[in-house]
């Protein structure tokens, strides 16, 4: 299934006007099954579904290693798509005490959970992680915008992007939801072998509670939105031991938890020279 359509427009700009094609994203109703029940429905936008399907299990905690998914196949609907995911008798068990089986929106990383020990989740401190300079910081987010064709054409994508710790871009996921962009790129991630330990997570979106629980469930010790985080992700930041910077945005950043893994070269040599 195509990522986005076009849809005939009415526009008008400085008071002229034109008809003419927009691109428009799609989105999809994505329908997950485990050992062929039911459990979500999400909204996102039909592409890179396995490493969406692995990097959901994963962050979810539905499987605990990426070898536990078993089988996974994509089985097109005249609504959607449902992908289906075999995994072990022991972690369907688990699965079915905590069952959400409600529809989840692009906007709702928590839709469905039935109590307050499902949604307030306290993953393992982050070990040591890895450090950054500001100037690679800055490295990244000037090549963001090239590496997000999608929100190009449509300006309606989220996305989340794995960085090396000299600042290239490595792997990058667009979605219409910022918690499937997220989950695609942890799936990516795996999938591919990248070392978790050695780059950090940059997302266009705000860093809300469920994106930082997300990062911590897989290892990542450094997290860089565009945004604002929530005060709720920033305390979680804190207590995961995870860098939480927010409003990243050209050579400014606020860092809200755990400074020591940024270093700013750029305060070193201007120290230095005074």
């Amino acid at each position: 299934m195509q990522s986005y359509t076009l849809h005939p427009v009415d526009r008008w700009r400085e008071k002229q006007h034109d008809t003419l094609s927009d691109t428009i994203a799609e989105e999809t109703p994505i329908a997950f099954f485990y050992n062929g029940s039911p459990y979500v429905v999400m909204l996102a936008t039909p592409q890179d579904l396995a490493d969406f399907a692995l990097g959901f299990s994963l962050s979810e905690r539905i499987i605990y290693q990426a070898e536990e998914l078993k089988d996974l196949y994509l089985l097109p609907q005249t609504d959607g798509i449902e992908i289906h995911v075999e995994i072990p008798q022991a972690r369907y068990a688990e699965l079915t005490d905590k069952q959400r089986n409600l529809t989840a929106n692009t906007s709702c990383g928590l839709c469905g959970t039935k109590t307050l020990l499902q949604v307030i989740r306290h993953p393992a401190p982050i070990g040591i992680g890895c450090t950054i300079t500001d100037t690679n910081l800055q490295i990244a987010l000037n090549q963001l915008k090239q590496h997000q064709p999608l929100n190009l054409l449509t300006g309606a994508i989220h996305a989340a992007a794995w960085v090396s710790v000299t600042g290239d871009i490595l792997l990058l996921k667009e979605d219409v939801g910022r918690h499937n962009a997220l989950d695609k790129l942890i799936g990516a991630i795996i999938k591919n072998q990248i070392d978790i330990n050695q780059g950090f997570l940059l997302i266009t979106s705000r860093a809300s509670y469920e994106m930082v629980q997300k990062a911590a469930m897989v290892g990542m010790s450094i997290i860089v939105a565009i945004s604002a985080p929530t005060a709720l992700a920033v305390r979680l930041a804190e207590e995961s031991q995870i860098t939480l910077i927010g409003f990243a945005r050209g050579t400014n950043h606020i860092i809200y938890t755990h400074a020591q893994r940024l270093i700013h070269t750029t305060t070193e040599e201007n120290y230095a020279n005074g």
